[in-house]
């Protein structure tokens, strides 16, 4: 519903916030991406429910909204963010607010990006998205084209942080993301829809969505992935697998909740 003066009028919704750096962003395009900006849109979490967005940016691959600053995209990348630290290496560069929010974090010395697509380049050398980063936290920023699947990084990664997928959920994350991991050796790991990867391999061994069900999936997935000991993490995971996880990806098994 809209009101006056251009205000969008939603009674107890409340409004998106984050104290990450989020880019501001104008329209733009390049090849067949194209970049636009929402005034006011409502749009759910990743594991909180509906909210007020305003200025939301969307970048648009034909039909597809291949990333968004929304709540869900937001929410899925932030764990990852905000316990990154030493050298983060991201696969993917999208709208470069991840890329840009980790080399914000005080614990974080260097972010390389890996991107393979020239017109996602493109858009960026024209975006200037980096360049409302201080000094200081620019000059930890690198782009580098390559393929996520054969790059191997000249220095060590702490992070890895790998987000090249159009859904939240896919048949072959978790191997896509050993061979990527294979080539790079990260002391840890944490990739987009991580949450829902768990939940559903945790299902599948009929373990719980608790602490010691989450390590326990964890561990069998042979993967360093981090954000285990994050506030509520379980509670996060099972909010965001009752959200997103229902029909296909739970067929047949109702989530063994804990609580």
């Amino acid at each position: 519903m809209t009101g006056g003066a251009g205000e969008l009028q939603s009674p107890g919704l409340p409004a998106f916030e984050t104290d990450l750096f989020v880019p501001r962003y104008r329209p733009s395009s390049s090849g067949p991406w194209e970049l636009s900006v929402t005034d006011f849109c409502i749009a759910p979490g990743y594991w909180s429910g509906p909210m007020l967005v305003r200025n939301m940016a969307v970048l648009f691959r034909g039909h597809d909204s291949w990333m968004s600053v929304t709540p869900l995209e937001v929410e899925s990348q932030q764990i990852g963010i905000r316990l990154a630290r030493g050298h983060v290496l991201i696969f993917g560069l999208g709208m470069g607010w991840a890329a840009a929010a980790a080399a914000a974090m005080p614990a974080v010395r260097a972010v390389t990006v890996v991107e393979q697509d020239q017109d996602v380049l493109a858009l960026h050398r024209e975006l200037e998205i980096f360049g409302q980063l201080p000094d200081s936290t620019r000059a930890k920023l690198r782009v580098v084209e390559g393929d996520a699947y054969r790059f191997r990084p000249e220095q060590p990664v702490d992070l890895l942080m790998p987000d090249i997928w159009l859904p939240l959920v896919s048949d072959n994350r978790l191997d896509e993301v050993r061979r990527m991991q294979a080539n790079v050796s990260a002391g840890g790991i944490y990739f987009w829809g991580q949450e829902l990867e768990i939940a559903r391999h945790a299902v599948a061994a009929g373990c719980a969505m608790d602490d010691a069900g989450i390590a326990a999936t964890v561990a069998e997935t042979g993967l360093p992935l981090i954000g285990l000991n994050f506030p509520d993490y379980a509670g996060k995971l099972q909010a965001a697998a009752r959200r997103w996880m229902r029909g296909r990806w739970l067929a047949g098994s109702e989530p063994p909740w804990s609580g």
